[in-house]
Protein backbone atom coordinates (compact mmCIF):
# COMPACT_ATOMS: atom_id res chain seq x y z
CA UNK A 1 0.00 0.00 0.00
CA UNK A 2 1.42 3.58 -0.76
CA UNK A 3 2.44 5.83 1.57
CA UNK A 4 1.08 8.79 0.23
CA UNK A 5 -2.43 10.41 1.48
CA UNK A 6 -5.77 9.21 0.62
CA UNK A 7 -9.07 9.86 0.74
CA UNK A 8 -12.16 6.93 0.73
CA UNK A 9 -15.81 7.37 -0.02
CA UNK A 10 -18.18 4.59 0.62
CA UNK A 11 -21.58 4.41 0.49
CA UNK A 12 -24.30 1.33 -0.01
CA UNK A 13 -26.72 1.20 -2.50
CA UNK A 14 -29.94 -0.67 -2.76
CA UNK A 15 -28.97 -1.84 -6.23
CA UNK A 16 -27.69 -4.33 -8.18
CA UNK A 17 -23.67 -4.38 -8.83
CA UNK A 18 -24.38 -4.43 -12.56
CA UNK A 19 -26.87 -1.36 -12.23
CA UNK A 20 -24.39 0.55 -10.00
CA UNK A 21 -21.91 -0.68 -12.77
CA UNK A 22 -23.67 0.75 -15.52
CA UNK A 23 -24.44 4.09 -14.02
CA UNK A 24 -20.73 4.53 -13.99
CA UNK A 25 -20.06 3.61 -17.68
CA UNK A 26 -22.94 4.22 -19.83
CA UNK A 27 -22.20 8.47 -20.90
CA UNK A 28 -25.76 8.10 -21.18
CA UNK A 29 -26.38 7.77 -17.61
CA UNK A 30 -23.84 9.59 -15.54
CA UNK A 31 -25.54 13.35 -16.91
CA UNK A 32 -28.05 12.22 -14.48
CA UNK A 33 -26.18 11.92 -11.35
CA UNK A 34 -22.83 12.78 -11.76
CA UNK A 35 -21.61 16.36 -10.26
CA UNK A 36 -23.69 18.01 -7.98
CA UNK A 37 -25.91 20.42 -8.73
CA UNK A 38 -24.26 20.99 -12.33
CA UNK A 39 -24.84 20.32 -16.08
CA UNK A 40 -23.10 17.48 -16.44
CA UNK A 41 -21.76 17.04 -20.39
CA UNK A 42 -19.81 13.87 -21.55
CA UNK A 43 -18.16 14.37 -24.63
CA UNK A 44 -16.32 11.20 -24.83
CA UNK A 45 -15.72 7.62 -23.37
CA UNK A 46 -14.11 5.10 -23.81
CA UNK A 47 -15.01 2.03 -21.26
CA UNK A 48 -10.73 0.78 -22.12
CA UNK A 49 -7.69 0.59 -20.60
CA UNK A 50 -6.13 3.92 -22.15
CA UNK A 51 -9.42 4.96 -22.77
CA UNK A 52 -10.49 8.79 -22.16
CA UNK A 53 -13.23 10.16 -20.12
CA UNK A 54 -13.90 13.90 -21.04
CA UNK A 55 -16.62 15.60 -19.45
CA UNK A 56 -17.57 19.05 -18.81
CA UNK A 57 -19.47 20.37 -15.67
CA UNK A 58 -21.32 23.86 -16.00
CA UNK A 59 -22.59 25.41 -13.53
CA UNK A 60 -23.03 29.46 -12.34
CA UNK A 61 -21.68 30.62 -16.11
CA UNK A 62 -18.78 28.82 -15.61
CA UNK A 63 -17.21 25.21 -16.93
CA UNK A 64 -15.20 22.95 -15.56
CA UNK A 65 -13.50 20.19 -17.45
CA UNK A 66 -12.39 17.03 -16.06
CA UNK A 67 -9.88 14.12 -18.05
CA UNK A 68 -10.21 10.84 -16.62
CA UNK A 69 -7.77 7.68 -18.27
CA UNK A 70 -9.10 4.50 -17.27
CA UNK A 71 -6.10 2.34 -16.52
CA UNK A 72 -8.31 -0.82 -15.24
CA UNK A 73 -11.44 -1.84 -16.31
CA UNK A 74 -13.09 -5.04 -14.86
CA UNK A 75 -16.89 -5.06 -15.57
CA UNK A 76 -18.55 -5.06 -12.93
CA UNK A 77 -16.57 -4.47 -9.99
CA UNK A 78 -13.94 -2.74 -10.92
CA UNK A 79 -12.25 0.68 -12.37
CA UNK A 80 -8.50 2.75 -11.85
CA UNK A 81 -8.19 5.52 -13.62
CA UNK A 82 -6.10 8.86 -13.62
CA UNK A 83 -7.86 12.11 -13.12
CA UNK A 84 -7.11 15.53 -13.73
CA UNK A 85 -8.96 19.13 -13.63
CA UNK A 86 -6.23 21.03 -14.95
CA UNK A 87 -5.21 24.12 -13.36
CA UNK A 88 -3.63 23.84 -9.79
CA UNK A 89 -5.61 20.36 -9.57
CA UNK A 90 -3.71 17.88 -8.77
CA UNK A 91 -3.62 14.29 -10.76
CA UNK A 92 -5.08 11.61 -8.72
CA UNK A 93 -5.03 7.90 -8.98
CA UNK A 94 -8.95 6.74 -8.13
CA UNK A 95 -9.88 2.90 -7.74
CA UNK A 96 -13.55 2.43 -7.61
CA UNK A 97 -14.30 -1.65 -6.48
CA UNK A 98 -18.10 -2.30 -6.65
CA UNK A 99 -19.48 -5.45 -4.33
CA UNK A 100 -22.51 -7.19 -3.93
CA UNK A 101 -24.02 -8.61 -0.60
CA UNK A 102 -28.15 -9.65 -0.80
CA UNK A 103 -28.95 -7.63 -3.75
CA UNK A 104 -26.98 -4.19 -2.53
CA UNK A 105 -24.28 -2.98 -3.51
CA UNK A 106 -21.59 -1.38 -1.39
CA UNK A 107 -19.15 1.23 -3.68
CA UNK A 108 -15.97 2.31 -2.39
CA UNK A 109 -14.09 4.96 -4.16
CA UNK A 110 -10.07 5.32 -3.22
CA UNK A 111 -8.28 8.53 -4.11
CA UNK A 112 -4.82 8.59 -3.77
CA UNK A 113 -3.26 12.50 -3.73
CA UNK A 114 0.41 13.34 -4.30
CA UNK A 115 0.50 14.90 -1.10
CA UNK A 116 -0.86 15.80 2.00
CA UNK A 117 -1.03 19.44 0.86
CA UNK A 118 -2.91 18.81 -2.28
CA UNK A 119 -5.57 16.44 -0.48
CA UNK A 120 -6.50 18.66 2.19
CA UNK A 121 -6.37 21.72 -0.26
CA UNK A 122 -8.76 19.98 -2.78
CA UNK A 123 -11.00 18.51 0.54
CA UNK A 124 -11.26 22.21 1.10
CA UNK A 125 -12.67 23.53 -1.76
CA UNK A 126 -15.87 21.57 -0.91
CA UNK A 127 -14.82 18.27 -3.07
CA UNK A 128 -16.25 16.09 0.02
CA UNK A 129 -19.96 18.20 -0.27
CA UNK A 130 -19.73 17.76 -3.82
CA UNK A 131 -19.06 13.86 -4.21
CA UNK A 132 -21.64 13.53 -1.58
CA UNK A 133 -24.47 15.39 -3.38
CA UNK A 134 -23.64 13.83 -6.55
CA UNK A 135 -23.97 10.35 -4.52
CA UNK A 136 -27.11 11.42 -3.01
CA UNK A 137 -28.64 12.24 -6.83
CA UNK A 138 -27.06 8.46 -7.67
CA UNK A 139 -28.97 6.78 -5.00
CA UNK A 140 -31.92 8.71 -5.63
CA UNK A 141 -31.54 7.43 -9.68
CA UNK A 142 -30.98 3.51 -8.35
CA UNK A 143 -33.97 3.82 -5.82
CA UNK A 144 -36.26 4.51 -9.02
CA UNK A 145 -34.67 2.27 -11.48
CA UNK A 146 -33.45 -0.79 -9.33
CA UNK A 147 -37.15 -0.88 -7.52
CA UNK A 148 -39.50 0.81 -9.15
CA UNK A 149 -43.04 1.63 -8.01
CA UNK A 150 -45.59 -0.34 -9.28
CA UNK A 151 -48.31 1.71 -11.15
CA UNK A 152 -51.94 2.26 -9.65
CA UNK A 153 -54.34 -0.02 -10.56
CA UNK A 154 -56.58 2.01 -13.08
CA UNK A 155 -60.48 1.14 -12.01
CA UNK A 156 -63.12 0.78 -14.87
Amino acid sequence: MSDLPTYVLERVFDAPRELVWKTWTDPELLPRWYGPRAETIVHRLELKPGGLWLVEMQWGGNSNYQRVEYTEVTPPERLVSTESWGGDWPETLNTLVLTEEDGKTTMTCTVLYPSKEARDAALGTGMKEGWSASYDRLDEYLRLTARPKPRPKRHR
